[in-house]
């Protein structure tokens, strides 16, 4: 990885992704006070004093060209994506992984948005930011986030459980990884342009 490389603007066919800052506030308070788009993450949806705070330690844990973004279409906010070093308790520190995620409005979804950013980022941290692995982690029953992660060329790696505070449905079914090495990446994707639409591509209910 490119240490000390600051976070860049990327772009795909549609969307303009812009890294995170403070004047995306409004666009994410509005994002995380849906109970639904964060039903698999939290039992609720949070508070705009939360999401102030959440945005605070991600502008703070930006490092080395990873971190979070915001992308727009036609200058409108469509979601946020994310590619960050290893952070939760089930994700090893190891250099030159990225945990890959993705959170839109229901009023985006359908529309293949999800999966053209996360490609876009999967792109960026491999040929651009040098990375070795990119993985993803969602719950087991979140079958439109796993459907997203495998339209990118990520694959399943394992079932894990992890501990909530406060249960959430499904928990009991636990949570699942993919991941996609720069290896395989190079062998299986290097010959394409990763914002062609992939052949094998499902869409996902929430994509």
């Amino acid at each position: 990885m490119v240490n000390g490389m600051s976070q860049a603007a990327l772009r795909t066919d549609r969307l303009e992704l812009a890294p995170l800052s403070e004047d995306h506030l409004p666009f994410l308070v509005d994002l995380n006070s849906d109970a639904v788009v964060h039903r698999f993450l939290f039992h609720r949806g949070l508070t705009a004093e939360e999401t102030e705070e959440r945005l605070r330690r991600a502008l703070a844990a930006a490092a080395d060209g990873l971190g979070q973004w915001i992308g727009s279409s036609d200058g409108e906010p469509i979601g946020l994506w994310m590619l960050q070093p290893p952070h939760g308790p089930s994700q090893p520190r190891v250099p030159d992984e990225a945990d890959l995620g993705y959170r839109l409005p229901q009023r985006y979804w359908r529309q293949g948005y999800a999966s053209e950013g996360a490609r876009e980022l999967v792109r960026h941290g491999f040929e651009d930011l040098g990375l070795t692995r990119i993985f993803a982690q969602t719950m087991a029953v979140n079958q439109p986030s796993r459907a997203t992660m495998a339209s990118v060329g990520l694959k399943f790696v394992r079932i894990f459980a992890e501990e909530y505070d406060v249960p959430i449905p499904g928990q009991e079914q636990g949570e699942v990884e993919y991941d996609v090495t720069r290896e395989r990446w190079l062998t299986e994707f290097g010959g394409r342009h990763l914002h062609d639409p992939d052949p094998t591509y499902t869409q996902s209910t929430d994509d």
